[in-house]
């Protein structure tokens, strides 16, 4: 039996971006039939909050959105490289670190930016990115609930695209429960 397609979305301390991330993903997934062929985590690059809850801000956009809140914060491990597919930074500081982290040349290709797969991210937002906008999904934790409502809108543009690249990875491997239902 194939292994489930699985991605880790990374920020800093595991309680606002990344768990945002992780919510709306599993819920594209859901509604597009592959949440039984992918797993989604996410994690933070530093474990100051391990253990705690999603930042309150974070469960109140997430919840105003419909999406799941349960959420239980930790820190990114280079072991993990091993059995993740898809290592996703929500910002570039983060994406250094993760790449520092990365064991192999074959582990560092596994990290992408969340807003890579965004539309709004080709070449007519150059201009955005000369500007100092670039990829990254803003810190949303020392600001207001403005913040937090702006980085879910991030998350849930880039997660189209991403929805999109997941599907087409995890359609093209071989799954046993795909190949039950065709016989």
């Amino acid at each position: 039996m194939n292994a489930p397609f699985r991605i880790c979305f990374v920020c800093t301390g595991n309680i606002c971006r990344s768990p945002m991330a992780e919510s709306v993903l599993r819920a594209r997934l859901a509604e597009d039939g592959l949440d039984g062929l992918v797993e989604v985590d996410s994690a933070g690059t530093g474990g100051w909050h391990e253990g705690d809850g999603a930042d309150p801000r974070t469960v109140a956009v997430l919840r105003a959105g419909g999406y799941e809140t349960a959420h239980t914060a930790r820190q990114f491990h280079a072991s993990w490289f091993d059995h993740l597919d898809l290592v996703i930074a929500l910002d570039s500081g983060h994406l250094r670190e993760l790449r520092g982290l990365a064991p192999t040349a074959q582990d560092a290709a596994k990290i992408r930016l969340l807003r890579s797969y965004a539309a709004d991210t080709g070449p007519a937002s150059e201009p955005r990115r000369a500007a100092g906008h670039g990829l990254d999904v803003p810190d949303p934790y020392y600001g207001d609930l403005g913040g937090f409502e702006e980085c879910l809108e991030m998350i849930e543009t880039a997660s189209d695209g991403l929805l999109a690249a997941v599907r087409a990875t995890v359609t093209a491997r071989p799954h046993p429960l795909r190949e039950k239902e065709s016989a």
